[in-house]
């Protein structure tokens, strides 16, 4: 569920019983199962920030990861995009970091390389989180339509989706080092 900023306290005045109205509303599965939330403190908030840095590097460091670019929750695919940066990290340095060093340059290489898949991908998440927020005038939220148009989109499209978020925009794919085989 969706609580924009600064509206916990509004939603929290309303009651439990509007909160569990709400959440049966959104998703009617849990209808059957909203009752068991009895209590305030079984109600926890997540803040989802979405973000990076403009620059992930300076000699001898990278941040990757969310130290690089906070994804949102949307797609689940922060975790996907760390383990990217990293093996994208692993096959620019490998040969670099036996001959002594890594040079900025090719930091800025692994930067520029991953850049652009967390750009676009986090511009689908916006766009996802402008969705989900969308109000229409009864104050219902629109994402079970989208949900429902997923659901029967063509298998050609589903599957297009699923890899997207799956593999990402650009997968990165560990590399044997030249010098692996000493």
């Amino acid at each position: 569920m969706v609580i924009r900023k600064g509206g916990f306290d509004d939603l929290h005045s309303a009651g439990l019983a509007a909160l569990r109205a709400s959440i049966a509303e959104i998703a009617p599965v849990l209808t059957p199962v909203v009752g068991a939330l009895t209590d305030w403190d079984q109600v926890k908030l997540l803040a989802v920030r979405l973000d990076r840095l403009d620059r992930w590097h300076r000699d001898g460091f990278i941040a990757i990861g969310d130290a690089a670019h906070a994804m949102s929750p949307v797609g689940g695919v922060g975790v996907n995009y760390a383990i990217q940066d990293a093996v994208a990290l692993a096959n620019a340095i490998t040969d670099e970091l036996r001959r002594g060093g890594v040079s900025s340059a090719t930091l800025h290489r692994v930067q520029r390389r991953r850049a652009a898949p967390v750009r676009i991908m986090q511009r689908i998440q916006r766009a996802a989180h402008a969705g989900i927020t969308r109000r229409t005038a009864s104050g219902r939220f629109l994402p079970r339509g989208v949900v429902t148009a997923l659901r029967f989109a063509s298998p050609v499209v589903r599957r297009l989706i699923a890899r997207l978020i799956g593999l990402g925009i650009r997968p990165e794919h560990v590399r044997p080092s030249s010098n692996s085989r000493r």
